[in-house]
């Protein structure tokens, strides 16, 4: 009984020392964190847009965070800049107008931060997310086709139905079209650029 004191003041201490290495020293760190003015007046990084945000959801709902990263690594700790993911790291600050986390762990596919920037053609992501073979033939994303509709068309086409589907393509008279997930989630995957400078990132060129 005379241990219990020290048993309940070991694991009082214990949780303490966690909390404050797991909550308390990376809020100090980072809760204050602002976005920054560029030399234009601009401010980086941009809030997401509404559609954007609901993209966001989309994303999660999807899995897409179970093969793709959103965090460039600094130039000596893996290729990024090399492949192109990026001309810099990815901070802390580039993620403070995001209301949810998708860093990531894996990347069966590659890495997502500065996909808007790199692929900035949204019909290129709206065939990529039909059909990514149509794109690249040895892809093993699987088709997200339930986020589009095959439409009668009547009258002028609809602009944004998909065009360049090869063997994909839908009956003479019908169309592809993107439905309102596939367009918040491409207005996600664009709003993902890191083509501006942050005092703590060093852009490499």
């Amino acid at each position: 009984m005379k241990s219990l004191p020290v048993i309940f003041l070991g694991v009082f201490f214990t949780l303490a020392f966690s909390w404050t290495g797991v909550v308390l020293i990376p809020q100090q760190q980072f809760g204050a964190l602002e976005r920054q003015e560029a030399d234009d007046g601009t401010m980086h990084p941009a809030p997401l847009s509404g559609l954007a945000t609901q993209g966001l959801q989309v994303y999660l709902d999807l899995g897409c965070v179970y093969c793709h990263s959103h965090q460039v690594r600094r130039p000596g700790f893996g290729g990024d800049t090399e492949w192109g993911w990026g001309d810099r790291q990815s901070v802390a600050r580039d993620y403070i107008n995001q209301p949810v986390m998708v860093l990531g762990t894996m990347r069966t596919g590659p890495d997502l931060k500065n996909v808007g920037d790199r692929i900035p053609d949204a019909g290129w992501h709206y065939t990529h997310l039909y059909d990514s073979r149509l794109s690249h033939p040895d892809s093993i994303m699987p088709p997200y086709r339930f986020l589009f509709e095959k439409r009668k068309i009547t009258g002028e086409p609809h602009p944004r139905a998909l065009s360049g589907l090869g063997d994909q393509a839908p009956p003479e008279g019908y169309e592809i079209v993107p439905t309102r997930r596939a367009d918040a989630l491409v207005a996600f995957l664009l709003s993902q650029r890191l083509n501006y400078d942050l005092e703590e990132a060093q852009r490499e060129f």
